[in-house]
């Protein structure tokens, strides 16, 4: 593999990586709304086997086109903890990223791959099980389909409204912080969603900010990251500094981050 890739180039690496995201929704739609065990991380987080299914076929497709790539996924650090150290260029996998929306039967659970260079979102899939929506990366941009044969169309985030900006917030937020975030940053209606999905929505032009003034780990954001930016987007930290990645003395723990069209 070459490693003085531009940014340009890895971008495109992002039309692979929605193959594998949609791969991996095969394996994991079966497992909706069924009687799914559901065991309890170390984090209290849920985890079910299609979690573990995804995880297992992504990792495999990873290694068979990118295999001197270095990949951090969520269930595999759950089990045996994350590197203590990791190099310039790595991928960041959530297999199944709304685990919580999943076992409720709710649509709004995603599968994240995000490439990470030197510390930026460079590339990244995000593929949206239930509806068979998928976001990707080009060279020329962020795109989406709607189906493995669906027509590629791309993807803009929309002009911040004169009033009513909609901002998406987490499905479990309290509604007195929800209101102090709208306040904060100036939106006016607010929808509760669960995923990555909330910053692909914004990506698309469907919505204008997702806030979060919360604990995520980089496998949850790096995808949608990608995405989001491609779009002509912005994910920032609340002053408005980068957010980077690869924050391996931190077990690869996100601070809180602001995202936006």
């Amino acid at each position: 593999m070459t490693e003085n890739l531009a940014a340009k180039d890895l971008a495109d690496w992002g039309r692979a990586l929605a193959k594998i995201t949609e791969e991996a929704a095969v394996v994991i739609l079966p497992f909706w709304k069924t009687e799914l065990a559901v065991a309890q991380k170390a984090d209290e987080s849920p985890v079910t086997e299609a979690d573990r299914a995804g995880e297992r076929l992504i990792l495999a497709r990873l290694a068979e086109l990118y295999p001197d790539v270095t990949v951090i996924s969520e269930e595999h650090a759950s089990e045996f903890g994350t590197p203590d150290e990791v190099g310039s260029r790595f991928f960041l996998v959530d297999p199944v990223d709304g685990t919580k929306a999943f076992v409720r039967g709710d649509p709004n659970f995603t599968v994240n791959i995000g490439l990470i260079d030197n510390g930026v979102p460079v590339a990244g899939a995000v593929c949206a099980p239930a509806t068979g929506e998928v976001w990707f990366t080009t060279a020329e941009g962020t795109m989406k389909r709607t189906g493995v044969d669906g027509a590629e169309s791309p993807a803009r985030v929309r002009p911040w409204p004169k009033g009513q900006a909609l901002g998406l917030v987490s499905h479990t937020m309290r509604e007195e912080k929800a209101a102090e975030l709208a306040a904060e940053y100036g939106f006016d209606l607010r929808s509760p969603m669960d995923s990555s999905i909330k910053m692909c929505r914004i990506a698309e032009g469907s919505a204008d900010i997702y806030p979060r003034h919360g604990p995520t780990s980089e496998w949850d954001t790096a995808a949608a990251h990608a995405v989001l930016v491609g779009a002509g987007g912005a994910f920032t930290q609340p002053d408005g500094s980068p957010f980077l990645y690869g924050k391996a003395d931190q077990a690869f723990r996100n601070g809180w981050f602001v995202a936006r069209s």
